[in-house]
């Protein structure tokens, strides 16, 4: 089974019975931003907080190599709270925007820069479920819905952090489709970013798990996690 843009997809991780085991080019290519960010190995990638200002905070996305492969645009005072998501010629990919007035504060994700109900991809918002350790520290969990899943019995998709927030785990079922580890260079101690090392498995869209990454970078700075 293929996948595919606004399909719902099997359980999610937390009603996994089975040890996690990770996504493999043998694995049908989950997609949801699009079929030309699906490839049969490993994509290693950086996020890097280059540049911030008043008005807007930057995100580059890079591969090993340093070659710029997507840009975020985060417009800090926009209405919407909106951020961009751009490929490394500029073309707008998906637009991330939070939804203030939701309870959990919800992230929803639509294609390109539109907001139309056409062009909606999936949501994120905080899992009902809030771990927490000694009253001092948080894990945060997160569901993620496909457009289709409108009854929003069960995640499509979920993001789990560690207690100390420094790396989460993307699950698909009880499979691991993507990871990530924060990691620290002296200017992002400067301008107290955090910059991000990231790992999506074979057949798995890489930009969708940025977009991912992005918005729980989001929450936990926002205080939401």
């Amino acid at each position: 089974m293929t996948a595919a843009i606004g399909e719902e997809l099997p359980p999610p991780a937390s009603e996994a019975t089975s040890p996690a085991n990770f996504y493999t080019a043998d694995s049908d290519p989950i997609v949801v931003i699009g079929k030309k960010f699906i490839v049969p190995n490993p994509v290693e990638l950086k996020i890097q907080q280059t540049v911030f200002t008043i008005a807007e905070n930057y995100l580059d996305i890079v591969d090993d190599n340093g070659n710029p492969i997507f840009k975020v645009r985060d417009k800090l005072f926009s209405v919407h709270n909106r951020r961009v998501l751009f490929d490394a010629a500029g073309i707008p990919l998906v637009s991330l925007r939070q939804k203030i007035s939701s309870v959990h504060r919800r992230w929803k994700v639509f294609r390109g820069e539109s907001e139309g109900a056409v062009d909606f991809l999936f949501s994120v918002k905080k899992s009902s479920l809030i771990l927490r350790r000694m009253k001092t520290r948080t894990a945060t969990s997160l569901d993620i819905f496909l457009a289709s899943n409108t009854s929003e019995s069960r995640p499509d998709f979920k993001i789990i952090e560690n207690w100390c927030r420094s790396n989460c785990t993307v699950f698909h079922g009880d499979t691991i489709i993507a990871e990530m580890h924060k990691s620290q260079s002296v200017k992002s101690l400067v301008i107290n970013a955090d910059n991000y090392e990231i790992t999506a498995y074979p057949n798995v869209d890489y930009a969708f798990i940025i977009a991912l990454v992005v918005i729980l970078d989001e929450i936990n700075r926002n205080g939401d996690g």
